[in-house]
């Protein structure tokens, strides 16, 4: 039994992994899934016990806990279960938010126009390129005598 388990919380995490390293976004959000749930199986299976329920006391083990499963281990899956599905919520939220910005997901499309967006920016701080206010961009001056000058 504990070698099946071994090889499904492999076969699990190796998936996770697989989806992880991918260019997809919703990819990456299900490898961390997975990865998550592969670690909630291996806490599950470290405490393999076939025994009853930790509440109830049996009169056969008595007060020594022979017989009685680990609720250790099942407070640390149910604990890391409610994390796995917060994690997951938060990750959805924010590729929600780049798709709504970038309009893609995959990962190259996004990391290519982010540095579009920087190259631009380094351009428009060029500190030898000239900046003219607006008002004089336009045409017009503070200074009246100019204005009168720039008519003739």
């Amino acid at each position: 039994m504990n070698l099946l388990s071994a090889l499904v919380v492999a076969v699990i995490f190796g998936s996770g992994t697989f989806l992880l390293l991918q260019r997809d976004l919703t990819r990456v959000v299900v490898g961390i899934i997975l990865i998550s749930n592969a670690a909630v199986l291996f806490i599950i299976s470290s405490g393999l016990l076939r025994g009853a329920a930790p509440i109830y006391p049996l009169e056969g083990g008595g007060l020594s806990g022979e017989g009685v499963a680990d609720p250790l281990v099942q407070a640390m899956a149910l604990t890391a279960l409610i994390i796995g599905f917060a994690l997951a919520a938060l990750i959805l939220v924010f590729i929600y938010r780049v798709y709504a910005s970038q309009g893609t997901m995959d990962l190259e499309e996004i990391a290519d126009s982010e540095m579009r967006d920087a190259q631009s920016l380094d351009r428009a701080d060029d500190p030898e390129r000239e900046e003219v206010p607006e008002e004089k961009q336009d045409g017009e001056t503070d200074d009246p005598e100019e204005e009168t000058r720039a008519r003739r």
